[in-house]
């Protein structure tokens, strides 16, 4: 009976799985993960469309080479068994095989190599941008600072709790579809869309790595050293990241969040963000002034 009961629960457990394999999405999301997603977060910039045009390319060498490794290796089983072969070659070089497994290496690497340096030349060269923002990791939050320019403020960035997460939901402040948990912010950072972003990046106490996987960026930023990386957002929406460098106890609460957005609606954020922030910082540095 034991027997039994274990051979039930097994195949109860095994149609469940079977069931819950067959509900999950066969791609991510984009801006944000999808439960049980499957391969890489929606690209909505020119430098992550090559990020997954590389990753396919690449997955098609790595299964061309696998399937024919798996082939020499079921011809060498069945042509040079024992049974076939009685009597062993007693061959101990063959200059067309040499050269083979010579050549053939290098020109797949060859192959890879030149789109890696192209997607790499793409990341580093900033082009003339459009903007600049500084983006500062602290433990445990992101400091944003628009130059005057384009606003001459700064502001920071937290993880909203559950509490206030669910309070920004009810009063409409952010959709429910756009507030995921451990990921809605109390402070986004706008951009217009179709806009040449430089984002310069730095740390106030550790090594923070920030990345935005929609957006193809993922840099460190490190005290003392300023790393800039560029991005052109062209779809509008709200797009998540986190710190992904280990940076201390709530490194996993440290999340991004970018909302693109047209001219005119970054306009007036524009014009409601210097109001908000400067009245913000005015009030902090009375604050500091009177503490004295």
């Amino acid at each position: 009976m034991r027997f039994l009961s274990r051979t039930f629960a097994t195949a109860a457990a095994t149609a469940l799985a079977v069931a819950a394999l067959a509900t999950v999405p066969a791609l991510a999301g984009t801006g944000m993960p999808s439960p049980w997603q499957m391969n890489l977060q929606g690209a909505v910039t020119p430098v992550a469309e090559f990020i997954h045009w590389f990753h396919d390319w690449l997955n098609i060498i790595i299964a061309i080479v696998t399937l024919f490794v798996l082939a020499l290796l079921i011809y060498v089983v069945f042509r040079f068994n024992e049974k076939a072969n009685p009597v062993p070659s007693k061959t101990t070089h063959n200059a067309l095989l040499e050269v083979c497994w010579t050549v053939i290496p290098v020109l797949i690497l060859v192959v890879i190599a030149i789109p890696s340096f192209r997607l790499l030349k793409l990341q580093l060269e900033v082009p003339q941008a459009d903007m600049t923002v500084k983006v500062t990791g602290n433990q445990w939050r992101w400091t944003y600072e628009y130059p005057k320019e384009n606003g001459g403020f700064t502001f920071d960035s937290l993880m909203l709790n559950e509490e206030d997460r669910a309070k920004a939901i009810a009063s409409n402040k952010i959709a429910a579809a756009e507030a995921p948990r451990l990921l809605a912010v109390d402070n986004e950072a706008v951009i217009p869309v179709g806009k040449i972003v430089r984002v310069q990046v730095t740390a106030s106490d550790v090594i923070h790595k920030f990345t935005v996987p929609s957006f193809g960026i993922k840099i460190d930023a490190i005290p003392g050293r300023l790393n800039e990386t560029w991005f052109k957002a062209e779809r509008e929406g709200i797009y998540y990241g986190q710190c992904s460098f280990i940076c201390g106890q709530d490194h996993a609460y440290m999340p991004i969040a970018v909302r693109v957005v047209s001219q005119e609606r970054y306009a007036a954020w524009l014009a409601e963000a210097k109001q908000k922030f400067a009245n913000a910082e005015d009030a902090g540095s009375k604050f500091a002034a009177a503490s004295k």
